[in-house]
């Protein structure tokens, strides 16, 4: 259960940074100047998003061999390593209208925004892998949370500090290693 727990956490909390709902959340904290309400819509849109994607990967875990599986894991860690290498922007149709709450507002964007996003599609992975979906579902919220909440409370000056371009490739390079662990496992 640890390992599971701290894998989802630390892959989603690093594959998060510099991404478009990282993006979203310092144009959320600049609109709205709210942090709380904010962080609670993180926090249920990513919960209802990874809980659903977590019920796919343990759906999609089921019908294959451990062994066949840990291949198809590490193939898709793999390739979630060159994903994360391309910078991503933020959507136009993610932003939320003015008209709503920002507790609704963020709830609703960020569960937009993380549909079919590199961290949905990590928590499907993750939860093919591990027997322990709550596990999974709660290090990759909190991953989510750990790499927002700074972006949420400090804002444009603690983005323009990050150094992305490092971020993703120890993103990346965290995907690779995953990736060739759950491909070695699979092939011994």
């Amino acid at each position: 259960m640890i390992e599971s727990l701290l894998v989802s956490l630390t892959t989603v909390a690093v594959a998060e940074m510099g991404d478009r709902t990282q993006l979203l959340s310092l144009i959320l904290a600049a609109r709205y100047g709210r942090p709380w309400p904010i962080l609670a819509g993180i926090l249920l849109a990513t919960l209802c998003n990874h809980a659903a994607a977590g019920l796919i990967g343990a759906w999609f875990g089921r019908f294959l061999q451990p062994r066949t599986l840990d291949v198809v894991v590490g193939a898709s860690l793999i390739l979630m390593a060159a994903w994360t290498l391309k910078p991503d922007k933020l959507d136009e149709e993610v932003t939320p209208l003015k008209s709503s709450g920002v507790f609704i507002a963020t709830l609703v964007a960020f569960f937009i925004a993380e549909i079919g996003d590199k961290t949905q599609i990590a928590t499907v992975a993750l939860a093919a892998a591990y027997p322990n979906l709550a596990a999974v579902i709660a290090g990759t919220t909190c991953g989510m949370l750990i790499a927002n909440a700074p972006v949420v409370f400090l804002g444009k000056a603690f983005a323009h500090r990050l150094p992305l371009r490092a971020i993703r490739f120890g993103a990346a390079a965290l995907f690779i290693v995953l990736g060739v662990v759950f491909v070695l496992r699979g092939t011994r």
